[in-house]
């Protein structure tokens, strides 16, 4: 039996394997919520009363959002929603946008799905400042001689954990799985201690408490809600890691040990609370005995920065979709392993996260004042891949919409509740992931329009193939030894950098390629699919390399699979010419003169093509032109 994407599930050993390294990857950042969420619900900004009833209301919230968010919506169903094995908003967004693309409302829902991706960079800068900053922020609990340096001891974290990226994750990935599976232990048995002294918070689990919880609070109790949605801050990642370990150990890890050490946590918690009110300053930490406290920061803060590097490598892979995808310029994309593919680092990215990292803690103080900042950008996510997965569900699997419309609208309700209650928090810090979201998706949807634009201007100034081969016949230019390779994207044009070649030169060489590399949007294409050659005849070939948004192009390589009669493709007889554009923002039809200069800046600043795809540079002759945009 086979999953979607096409593999043979893993099982036995493997299937125990891959479920510990999804514990070290997946579920840091819903494992470190308990550091700070219940705190929130009682002592944050919109905190309520600590009563008993009180209590076991708000943890019938988290109860409830756990098994109806998590275990239901993502778990059961959204994780369906895979492209080849492949998992996150962005290749959802993949899977609606070929479908009848023609249908009115298509680009509303692929631009939606791209704001939902760019919000993504908003929470990755989020997610390593306050799980870190929270876990230090322990130390205050043991003593309050240690709250002068915990913003300093939170900054030096931050830039170690940034500083060692570039080593990649493969050494430090091995011990991220036991660590945190230490760390889902002691949380259940912390829990466990506590609700042995007080049973009675057992009764949370009947949903009529979050009913009446509700009646009782009215306005107040719909507020912190914005509190309780930092119990499912992860939720994404489950969906965007899937392509790492498939969606069995996923499951596994959640069910067989991160859901109940989470409840058992946020019981132990709401028991202490019970008992004693006080504990809500950081009732985390107060469920540890004193002699365990320091080791516990300890373990929490290796727990921070093991959520916080799912979130740095997810900013890292989702960059590299954007750049495969078009959505941005190329980048320096380093390969940190020779044998996992998956394992890249992006300097750009890397230290501008650290950046923001950094200002983020300077500039909120506190995990409470950063739990304002939170939810916004993760509740808007999580709208858009309800919809998303209801459009997957109707047009792809053929659901009636007697199942759709209950099932996506039960979910939709629960995000767009989730959604209202962290708006209230724009004012006090949720401000800064949209704001963060609107940049990076104007950057995003800026870069697509602008290569838009270049191509209709390229391709008003080509010839098609067949009028170009035929002019050559009539003139028969002069033709030199070797082979010239000229790299276009579009298939039905002649090459720019090919006719002003010849414009100079008045030559060509005795074989002369046209090369297009072309990103479907599917992850991988096998190597069985990777190259595609045509002969044109008069020493004049077309080869089309495929690749999918999660591979990473090798043209060298790839050219060695390229075989037709007379190719010769020698790297010692071969030259790769390639076009530079230089783009003159005008005002002509197309974007606004704001977005042609910022387009214009961000071509200029982009990797260039030479060495994104891996291309010798002795080897590669630029010609350029001016564009007007």
């Amino acid at each position: 039996m086979t999953d979607t994407s096409g593999h043979t599930p893993p099982a036995g050993r493997y299937l125990a394997l891959l479920t510990l390294a999804a514990l070290g990857v997946v579920y840091g950042d819903l494992g470190t919520s308990p550091l700070y969420a219940m705190k929130e619900c009682f002592f944050g900004e919109h905190g309520m009363q600590v009563t008993p009833d009180n209590v076991l209301g708000v943890l019938s919230l988290i109860v409830w959002s756990l098994i109806v968010v998590i275990s239901i919506k993502y778990l059961v169903f959204v994780m369906r929603a895979d492209n080849r094995g492949e998992g996150g908003i962005l290749a959802l967004t993949a899977l609606v946008t070929p479908l009848q693309s023609h249908k009115r409302g298509r680009w509303l829902l692929i631009m939606l799905g791209l704001f939902g991706t760019a919000l993504l960079y908003g929470d990755g800068m989020i997610t390593p400042a306050i799980s870190v900053l929270s876990a230090v922020e322990g130390l205050t609990v043991a003593t309050p001689l240690f709250t002068p340096y915990v913003i300093p001891i939170t900054i030096v974290i931050l830039i170690g954990l940034f500083a060692i990226q570039r080593r990649g994750t493969g050494g430090i990935g091995k011990i991220f799985g036991p660590v945190m599976l230490l760390w889902f232990i002691v949380l259940g048995a912390l829990g466990i201690v506590e609700v042995v002294h007080n049973p009675g918070v057992l009764a949370a689990v009947n949903p009529w408490h979050a009913v009446t919880f509700f009646s009782r609070n009215g306005w107040h109790g719909f507020l912190v809600l914005g509190s309780v949605f930092l119990v499912l801050t992860g939720g994404e990642a489950l969906y965007a890691d899937m392509g790492h370990f498939g969606r069995k150990p996923i499951q596994y890890a959640w069910f067989g040990l991160v859901l109940p050490g989470l409840l058992l946590n946020y019981f132990g918690q709401g028991a202490l609370l019970i008992s004693d009110p006080s504990a809500a300053a950081n009732p985390f930490y107060r469920l540890a005995p004193s002699w365990a406290l320091y080791p516990m920061v300890v373990l929490s803060t290796m727990a921070a920065v093991i959520a916080s590097q799912a979130l740095i490598s997810g900013a890292f892979s989702l960059t590299m979709q954007a750049v495969q995808l078009g959505y941005s310029p190329r980048v320096e994309i380093a390969h940190t392993s020779e044998t996992e593919r998956g394992q890249i680092y992006i300097p750009a990215i890397n230290w501008g996260l650290m950046l923001a990292c950094i200002g983020l803690v300077l500039g909120f103080g506190s995990s409470t004042n950063l739990a304002a900042a939170y939810g916004v950008a993760v509740t808007t996510t999580m709208v858009v891949t309800t919809l998303l997965f209801a459009v997957v569900a109707r047009e792809r699997w053929q659901w009636s919409l007697a199942k759709v419309v209950p099932l996506a609208g039960t979910f939709m309700l629960i995000d767009l509740a989730f959604f209202a209650a962290n708006i209230i928090k724009i004012p006090h810090g949720g401000w800064f992931p949209l704001v963060v979201g609107a940049v990076v998706f104007t950057l995003m949807s800026t870069w697509k329009k602008g290569r838009g634009i270049v191509a209709q201007r390229l391709h008003a100034g080509t010839l098609p193939p067949e009028l170009f081969l035929q002019d050559v016949k009539n003139n028969s230019p002069i033709r030199v030894p070797g082979t010239a390779i000229f790299m276009y994207g579009d298939p039905n044009g002649t090459p720019p950098a090919l006719l002003h070649s010849l414009k100079h030169y008045k030559a060509l060489h005795q074989q002369v390629v046209f090369l297009g590399v072309s990103t479907d949007e599917v992850p991988h294409v096998g190597v069985a699919d990777r190259v595609r050659v045509e002969v044109l005849g008069q020493g004049f070939f077309r080869i089309t390399l495929r690749y999918g948004f999660m591979d990473e192009p090798d043209v060298p390589e790839a050219l060695k699979l390229a075989k037709a009669d007379g190719l010769d493709l020698r790297p010692g007889h071969t030259s790769f010419f390639l076009g530079r554009e230089t783009l003159i923002a005008t005002k002509r039809p197309g974007m606004a003169i704001w977005r042609e200069k910022l387009f214009a800046l961000m071509s200029r600043n982009a990797r260039s093509a030479t060495s994104f795809f891996r291309i010798p540079p002795n080897r590669v002759v630029e010609l350029g032109a001016q564009i007007e945009i």
